[in-house]
């Protein structure tokens, strides 16, 4: 039979093999969208629906500390946008910061309102609406409008 104080250390050993683990494997968060979550999960997370980004999404990068991101599509296109129907011309490299509920600093996106080409610097999640801005003029569309990615067939012309 043990002694109190081994049995002490024997039920401590447990306990500091548990901790051990713990500190040994990498941190998870509970809403990550995986191992290698796509641009479009980053989208997700942030608040957004994944139909801001076009079907033809090659890959991407964004720091995590400073939110500056890149995404680059396989090549530039056009798309018609359910909301509005507005002609949109998505180059194949797409920057800007990502925030919760916030993109800022959009370079890449342009919509043809007007008889003439707007870019889009910055998009809000605004509870269920959109807010797109083009410098100090914003438009509000319902977020249910960009629920899917649409097909980017067409090259655009520079």
């Amino acid at each position: 039979m043990a002694k109190p104080s081994q049995s002490r250390h024997l039920l401590l050993l447990p306990v500091a093999a548990l901790l051990a683990a713990a500190l040994l494997l990498p941190l998870a968060s509970s809403d990550a969208a995986g191992p290698n979550p796509t641009a479009y999960d980053e989208l997700r997370l942030r608040g957004f629906p994944r139909g801001l980004l076009p079907a033809n999404v090659r890959g991407y990068t964004l720091d995590a500390g400073s939110g500056d991101f890149a995404v680059d599509l396989t090549s530039s296109c056009r798309i018609v946008l359910p909301a509005g129907s507005y002609l949109a011309n998505f180059n194949d490299r797409l920057t800007g910061h990502l925030d919760d509920r916030r993109i800022s600093g959009l370079s890449g996106i342009r919509v043809k309102a007007f008889f003439r080409w707007w870019s889009i610097t910055g998009i809000r999640a605004d509870g269920d609406q959109l807010v797109f801005e083009v410098g100090s003029v914003s438009a509000k569309f319902p977020a249910r409008h960009f629920n899917a990615s649409l097909e980017c067939p067409a090259k655009a012309a520079s």
